[in-house]
C-alpha cells in the first residue's frame, strides 16, 4: 500500500450511484493519486428511483436520468467492462477482457441487479420484462405506452407495486401475483401490508395474494398469460418480474472475502471482512452490496437497497480510504428511504422489519395520512409515514436514543387507538419479491471447515 494515502492507486469498481459519490469524495477529500472507474454499463452513472416513476409514467425519458455531478471527477472511465475477479494477494482487479487492474485500495460497489424469471425460455418472450437498468425502463416505458390489455407485475414489493401504481395511473388493467399475504410486508411488515392491499384493490389493481406465477405462456415467441399455483390462468400481454434483487458477488467467489448472496460483510468503517472474519485494510465495500453492523439494530450486518444508504455510505468509505485510523469515521446513519404509489408518499426511517409490535403514533390509515412507529422489546426501532413526512425527523431522534415503545404522546397528535399490534413480519422465504432491507444476522455466508495447522 502506497504510504501516502492520499496518492497511490484507487480502484472503483461498480459506477453507479454509491461509486460516483465515493469518487466526488475522493478528489473533495485531496486524493491526487490514479482513479480508475470500472463499470458493467456502458452509460456514465445514472439514477435509480424514477425508473419505476416517471420514466413509466411517460413524463421522463429513461435516457434523461443521468446522476448530476457534483464536482468533476478527474478518473479513467472503464465503462461497458465487467469485473471478473480479485487478486488480494496481489493487489489486482481482474476484468472480464483479460486485462488486470492493480490498485493500492479497491471500492466495491457493483451493487445489485434483478431477479430473472427462473425459466430462460419464458424469460425470452416477448412481452417479459424485468426493471433495473435504462434499457429495462425504456423498453417497458414503450410497451406500456402502446396500451397492452393487462399487464401482470410478479410480485408486491416496492418496486412492483410503483410499477402497479403507473400502469393503474396510465390506465391499464393490472394483476398482481404474490406469493406473501399481502404488499409490502417484506419491508413494512403484514400490519401495514393489509393497509396496502386496501389501497391497491380500491385503485383498481387485481391483487392476488398467496399465490405464485408457476409459468409464463407464450405463442409463436409473445407472451399471452400466465398460470398460477391456485389452478387459475390469466391472460396478460405484458408481464414484468419484480422478484427482488441479487447482489452482484460472483465475481469475488475465489477472493477470500466474505461475499455471498447476502452481499460483502463489512465492519462500520466500510472495510471488507475476509471469511475468516479478518478485517481488510485496502478493500473497502458501499452501496447495496455492503453488509454492515449498526448498533442500532445488535450489531446485527445490514443489508439495504436504498437511495440514502448508498450515498452516505459511499462519503465514509471514500473518506476512510485516504485517513488514517485515528480519523477514520463510523457509518451509523440510521436508514431511511421513500416510496411514491397509489398517490402515497411513503417514507420511512429506521428498521421497520426489526420489530414485534407496531402502533399508529399520528393520524389515521382510513384518511391515508398517518405515522405508524415500530418497537422491538420495548424500544422504538422504525417509523413510517403516509403523506405526513414532516414528522419523521422527530422520530429518527426516538429512534436514535431507543427512547421506549410505545411512543409519549406529550405534545404530539394523539391517534383514535394507540393500542400497539403485532407488526407481522414474515419470513423472507414465504415471499415472491426480496425485502429491500435485510437483517442478515452476524457470521459470513459460507459455512467454513476449520482446520489447525502443525498438529
Amino acid at each position: 500500500m502506497c504510504a501516502d494515502l492520499r496518492s497511490g492507486r484507487i480502484v472503483v469498481v461498480g459506477a453507479s450511484l454509491a461509486g460516483l459519490r465515493a469518487a466526488e469524495t475522493l478528489r473533495d477529500e485531496g486524493f491526487d493519486g490514479r482513479l480508475t472507474m470500472v463499470g458493467e454499463e456502458r452509460l456514465p452513472p445514472y439514477d435509480r428511483p424514477p425508473l419505476s416513476k416517471q420514466v413509466l409514467l411517460g413524463r421522463v425519458r429513461a435516457e434523461e436520468t443521468a446522476l448530476p455531478r457534483r464536482r468533476e471527477v478527474d478518473a479513467d472511465w472503464r465503462l461497458g467492462v465487467r469485473a471478473s475477479g480479485l487478486d488480494g494477494a496481489a493487489g489486482q482487479v481482474l476484468l472480464a477482457n483479460g486485462e488486470r487492474l492493480p490498485y493500492d485500495r479497491l471500492l466495491i460497489a457493483t451493487g445489485t441487479r434483478a431477479r430473472p424469471w427462473p425459466d430462460p425460455a419464458q424469460a425470452a418472450l416477448d412481452g417479459v420484462f424485468t426493471l433495473r437498468t435504462v434499457g429495462d425502463a425504456a423498453g417497458l416505458a414503450e410497451r406500456l405506452a402502446a396500451g397492452p390489455r393487462r399487464v401482470l407485475v410478479i410480485g408486491a414489493g416496492f418496486t412492483g407495486s410503483e410499477i402497479a401504481s403507473a400502469c393503474r395511473e396510465r390506465g391499464l388493467a393490472v394483476t398482481v401475483a404474490e406469493r406473501g399475504p399481502a404488499p409490502l410486508v417484506g419491508a413494512l411488515g403484514g400490519a401495514f401490508g393489509a393497509f396496502a392491499a386496501d389501497v391497491q384493490r380500491a385503485a383498481g389493481v387485481d391483487l392476488r395474494c398467496g399465490v405464485t406465477v408457476t409459468a409464463l405462456a407464450g405463442r409463436q415467441g409473445r407472451l399471452t398469460g400466465a398460470e398460477l399455483s391456485d389452478g387459475s390462468r390469466i391472460e396478460a400481454d405484458v408481464a414484468v418480474v419484480a422478484l427482488g434483487a441479487v447482489r452482484n458477488t460472483e465475481w469475488l467467489a475465489d477472493s477470500g472475502l466474505a461475499a455471498g448472496p447476502r452481499g460483502i460483510a463489512c465492519d462500520a468503517g466500510c472495510r471488507a471482512f475476509d471469511m475468516y472474519g479478518i478485517v481488510t485494510d485496502d478493500v473497502f465495500v458501499a452501496g447495496d452490496v455492503a453488509r454492515f453492523p449498526h448498533p442500532l439494530f445488535e450489531y446485527q450486518l445490514l443489508s439495504l437497497e436504498h437511495w440514502g444508504n448508498a450515498v452516505a455510505q459511499a462519503a465514509v468509505a471514500a473518506h476512510n480510504m485516504v485517513n488514517p485510523g485515528p480519523r477514520r469515521l463510523p457509518h451509523l446513519s440510521v436508514p431511511a428511504f421513500w416510496s411514491s404509489q397509489f398517490g402515497l408518499n411513503i417514507k420511512s426511517v429506521g428498521v421497520p422489519t426489526f420489530s414485534d409490535q407496531v402502533t399508529i403514533a399520528q393520524g389515521s390509515p382510513r384518511e391515508r395520512r398517518f405515522v405508524a412507529v415500530y418497537g422491538y422489546r420495548g424500544r422504538i426501532t422504525a417509523a413510517v409515514s403516509v403523506n405526513r413526512a414532516k414528522w419523521l425527523e422527530h422520530y429518527q431522534g426516538l429512534i436514535e436514543s431507543a427512547a421506549p415503545f410505545p411512543p409519549d404522546w406529550d405534545g404530539v397528535e394523539r391517534p383514535a387507538s394507540r393500542t400497539p399490534v403485532p407488526s407481522d413480519v414474515p419470513d423472507p422465504k414465504v415471499l415472491s419479491h426480496g425485502p429491500t432491507v435485510a437483517l442478515t444476522g452476524h457470521l459470513p455466508d459460507r459455512r467454513l471447515t476449520l482446520r489447525r495447522w502443525g498438529g
